[in-house]
């Protein structure tokens, strides 16, 4: 009897072991060396720093490295995790520590202009006993497309900035007046707002010069209440980068909306407009309509997080698409 409880406890022990070791296997990727490959080529290709994560990758590693701690070939090697966090207070407290998730947009530049602001609210529309504001929603979008430029590695400027609304996850979201644009209140004159963001916008596109740059309008278009629409993509005339940038996203949608909602159809369009931000900003620039606020079908696609999330993450795929083909 005490023979097999020994032969159980050990059995237990091995199992426990192989589980845990397993356990520990899955924690990191793995990398085999090439031919003639050395230890600081192995790590760069495995898109390490060797500066920083040649005493980390040894010590993960020791057992089977030979002399001088020489790469084996045929030795599968663990490779350490270097995740890289970011921080944007702008994307409010639950949001504003995030994972850096790839480097696809690395040297890419984003001028983000979500729509009015301060003390215009933009296109208003009724909703129950509640006013929504085009501004609020706007803004909320842009944020969310600005943190996943950013988790992607490009380099984002919001435009227009609210310190503390951040992204919101309610359905209501109500207005204020406190937005800013470069640290600078926003004006009461239209064209006045209009210069201030384009002053802004080229003095970042001159700083960044000669990254790949795009400036991204965003707005919820107000027409006749009763009238629907799709998103739109708005170029100026003159832009051929500005067109391609339009076709990209315009691209994305009619993906998405064949996919998800195949019997509905997209009738989104591009076209030029001749309006004071296409034509005056220094970087290639879309202007995006979003949909009606003043429509209760397209309220839906503000109203609830998840569709403001995926009209982010749609624009997000189109963006990264023009920066593969830049």
């Amino acid at each position: 009897m005490a023979l097999i409880k020994k032969l159980t406890l050990f059995l237990l022990c091995n199992i426990f072991a192989v589980i845990a070791l397993a356990q520990q296997d899955t924690l990191y990727n793995t990398s085999v060396p090439q031919k003639g490959e050395g230890l600081y080529a192995f790590l760069i290709r495995n898109k390490l720093d060797p500066q920083k994560h040649k005493q980390s990758f040894i010590e993960l590693n020791k057992e089977k490295l030979g002399k001088n701690n020489a790469l084996l070939l045929g030795v599968k090697y663990k490779i350490p995790s270097v995740d890289v966090y970011l921080y944007e207070p702008l994307y409010g407290k639950e949001r504003e520590k995030f994972k850096l998730e790839s480097e696809d947009l690395k040297g890419a530049v984003f001028h983000l202009v979500s729509g009015h602001g301060g003390p215009d609210p933009g296109a208003l529309g009724k909703y129950g006993d509640k006013t929504l504001a085009e501004d609020e929603y706007a803004y909320d979008i842009t944020l969310r497309l600005a943190k996943k430029l950013q988790e992607n590695g490009a380099i984002v400027n919001m435009i227009i900035q609210d310190k503390d609304d951040g992204i919101r996850g309610e359905s209501y979201l109500p207005m204020d007046k406190d937005e800013v644009c470069n640290n600078q209140v926003i004006g009461l004159e239209q064209i006045d707002r209009l210069k201030q963001r384009t002053k802004y916008i080229n003095q970042l596109f001159i700083k960044n010069k000669p990254a790949y740059q795009r400036c991204v309008i965003i707005h919820v278009d107000s027409r006749s209440k009763g009238k629907a629409i799709d998103v739109f993509f708005y170029h100026s005339a003159k832009s051929k980068s500005g067109k391609k940038t339009a076709q990209s996203l315009l691209n994305i949608f009619d993906e998405k909306y064949s996919k998800h909602q195949p019997s509905r159809g997209y009738s989104g369009v591009i076209s030029s407009r001749n309006l004071y931000l296409l034509r005056k900003t220094y970087p290639t620039a879309v202007f995006i309509e979003l949909g009606n606020i003043r429509n209760f079908r397209d309220q839906q696609r503000f109203i609830i997080e998840n569709n403001r999330q995926a009209l982010a993450n749609w624009l997000y795929e189109g963006l990264l698409n023009d920066y593969k083909g830049y």
